[in-house]
Order: structure tokens, then C-alpha cells, then sequence
């Protein structure tokens, strides 16, 4: 069982090796996001700051988008989970961060938290089939990732947003930390 930190972050492993390393860093990230997305009301999940249009929903509902095409995707090979097999991309790219408004806060909870679950499962399916150096089974990429590029490539994403989510708590409540 992970140590947890006053935010109830799982701490990830100082003395692990590779996997349990970087799974615990994807985890800290996560629990992070989490944090910073908690007890937000719909127009603070809606409002954006300076001449950004970027909002705690639609940041919350991206990574939900990230976590399918990565992990389920990528990863599996897999179709689009809902709702994104159903958007239209080529008439809005950013229909993850444009929709985000009309969605209740609960409602994009439930997004991620269910994406996030998806990924931890394709991730214990793809370890039981092999180890971090296996080959994404979408093949459309040019460069085939493997499964250590795909966890810490979302390592990268999360660690990013965590940073945009902090000014956007931080502008919405004044709640700040880390």
C-alpha cells in the first residue's frame, strides 16, 4: 500500500524498480489533477483566466479524451469509447475543451474517473501480455510508441495540466499548493 500524502496523493515508490516507479509517478499525477478539480462548482469548472480559453472542465474532459486514445486506443488498438466515437473532429479539434461547459461538474467527473479506470486496465491487460518495452498494437503512428513511452508520455500530459489546473484553482478559489 503506497504512502499518501495531507491531499491523499499516493507518493510514488523511492525504492522500486522501473514499472512500479513510473506507475506510481502516473498515479501521483493523477491524484494531483484530482485535487486541484475537487469541490468545484460549474462556473468554476467553466471559467478561464488572462486570454486563455482554458477551463478546469474542459481540462478535466481533454484528459479523459488523452487517457481513451493512450491507453485504449494506442495501446489496445480499440475503438473510441463514448462519447468520443461520436464527435465530429474535423468540424471542431477541440470539441473536448469546447463542450466541457455544458457538462456538470459530476458529469465530467464520472468522464475521467471511468477513462482513468479503462487505462488501468488496458495497462494490467498489456503487462500480462508482456513488459514496457511492447509495441503499441495501433499501428498508425509512424513510430510504433512502446508501453513505457505511452505512461511516461501521460507522466508528461498530466504533470503539464497539473500546472495549468494549479493557476486555474488558484483564480477560482485562491486554493493553491504545489
Amino acid at each position: 500500500m503506497p504512502q499518501v500524502d495531507e491531499q491523499g496523493r499516493p507518493l510514488p515508490p523511492e525504492r522500486s524498480g522501473e514499472l512500479e516507479t513510473i506507475l506510481g509517478f502516473l498515479e501521483f499525477h493523477r491524484a494531483t489533477f484530482a485535487w486541484k478539480c475537487r469541490d468545484i462548482d460549474a462556473e468554476g469548472m467553466a471559467r478561464t483566466i488572462a486570454s486563455s480559453s482554458m477551463s478546469l472542465g474542459g481540462m478535466v474532459k481533454h484528459l479523459a479524451l488523452v487517457e481513451d486514445h493512450w491507453f485504449s486506443q494506442v495501446l489496445l488498438g480499440k475503438a473510441p469509447n463514448p462519447p468520443w466515437d461520436e464527435v465530429d473532429w474535423d468540424a471542431d479539434p477541440d470539441w473536448d475543451w469546447h463542450s466541457a461547459a455544458e457538462d456538470s461538474p459530476a458529469a465530467l467527473q464520472t468522464l475521467w474517473q471511468r477513462a482513468v479506470d479503462q487505462s488501468r486496465r488496458a495497462v494490467a491487460e498489456a503487462l500480462s501480455m508482456g513488459g514496457l518495452d511492447q509495441l503499441a498494437r495501433d499501428q498508425r503512428h509512424d513510430d510504433q510508441p512502446n508501453l513505457r513511452w505511452i505512461i511516461l508520455h501521460m507522466i508528461e500530459e498530466y504533470a503539464r495540466h497539473n500546472g495549468h489546473a494549479d493557476l486555474l484553482r488558484e483564480a477560482i478559489d485562491g486554493a493553491a499548493g504545489e
